[in-house]
């Protein structure tokens, strides 16, 4: 497990993305799933809900999210109609319950706050979706310390993410600890931040 001790010395911030690095993405995703079956269900009475909720668990831990409500369509006869409320709940579900960081790193953050160092996300994806899986994490009160970027905006500014991230906050590359995902696509590249993926520490 990562820890305060293991930060390299000197460093003013660290940088992390937001799935599997802070949080297990398919918290998010399967409570999407579980909201769309009992819409589905309240609106056309079938499938079942906890059916159509199995089947999309074993679908997401086999073959992932791509494709899935095409999968489910033609296993339980869904009228296409409904992509549009399955895609919607992605973006802006109320979730059942709190999406809860891994424990390791909400401790590294509150250390990493105790000691006066910055703390920052830069997330993938689409930017309505994220913020609302930070809205709904439990964040112990880090929440009100830690700076947010959209790297999806940033793009479409036609800005390096992480670039723009240091010159927005006068730090160098050397006085910064990227924490990523392993499939990362925001490597900082030939910026010369030091990084590491967050499965070394997590076991997940």
């Amino acid at each position: 497990m990562l820890t305060y001790a293991d930060i390299p010395a000197g460093k003013k911030a660290v940088v992390f993305e937001l799935d599997d690095v802070l949080f297990p993405r398919k918290d998010y995703v399967l409570q999407v799933y579980y909201l769309f079956a009992n819409l589905l269900e309240y609106t056309e009475t079938v499938p079942p809900a906890n059916d159509l909720t199995d089947f999309f668990k074993t679908a997401y831990t086999h073959h992932g999210e791509e494709g899935i409500f095409e999968r489910a369509a033609e296993a339980f006869g869904i009228d296409r109609k409904y992509k549009e409320h399955f895609d919607r709940l992605h973006l802006a579900a109320r979730l059942p319950l709190k999406l809860l960081p891994y424990k390791p790193m909400l401790a590294l953050m509150e250390a990493l706050h105790q000691q006066g160092k910055q703390l920052f996300v830069l997330t993938e994806g689409n930017p309505t979706m994220q913020l609302n899986k930070l809205k709904h994490m439990e964040w112990s009160g880090l929440d009100r310390v830690v700076k947010v970027y959209f790297q999806e905006e940033l793009l479409n500014r036609q800005l390096d993410p992480l670039g723009f991230l240091l010159q927005d906050n006068s730090l160098q590359a050397p006085d910064v600890l990227y924490v990523h995902a392993v499939d990362s696509s925001v490597l900082p590249n030939d910026l010369g931040i030091d990084t590491i993926a967050a499965e070394r520490f997590l076991g997940s």
